[in-house]
């Protein structure tokens, strides 16, 4: 299969994105387990979950262009000393993608790709509920915290 190489580029990049999603919500979990934090270690546990959930769709895509899919280095894990700021690094993280993925998007309809424009939109979808949800655990910290 032709593909433009700048679609794989934004396929990969999107897939270190998952891959850094996940170590991070996982390493999160973790620290909120530690804490004594069940409930908030499980649903960052949920969102590890998730990204990996999206990971395997960009995977499959790229396999589908006869690629081996391959991340790059992973950004560094952000901890802290809160649940607050947790959120706060997952909110900056949810962002990222949201921005990653609307110039991909674009890329794809460039390219006249909707198969990849549908998995990307798909998968933007989801993480801009991600920002919404974590605007809403926010708030609900605030407020109990």
């Amino acid at each position: 299969m032709n593909v433009d190489p700048r679609t794989l580029g934004w396929l990969s990049r999107a897939l270190t994105h998952e891959m850094g999603a996940v170590q991070q919500y996982l390493a999160q979990s973790v620290l909120a387990r530690l804490w004594g934090d069940e409930a908030l270690a499980t649903k960052l546990r949920k969102e590890a979950d998730e990204e990996l959930e999206h990971a395997e769709r960009l995977m499959q895509r790229l396999i589908q262009f006869g690629v081996a899919p391959s991340s790059g280095n992973l950004p560094p894990t952000r901890l802290g000393r809160s649940a607050q700021d947790l959120l706060a690094a997952d909110r900056v993280l949810e962002i990222d993608a949201v921005r990653l993925y609307r110039e991909a998007i674009v890329h794809a309809e460039r390219m006249r790709d909707p198969e990849t424009a549908a998995l990307l939109e798909s998968i933007l979808d989801e993480e801009i509920a991600h920002v919404h949800q974590l605007d809403g655990m926010m708030n609900r910290q605030i407020e109990h915290g």
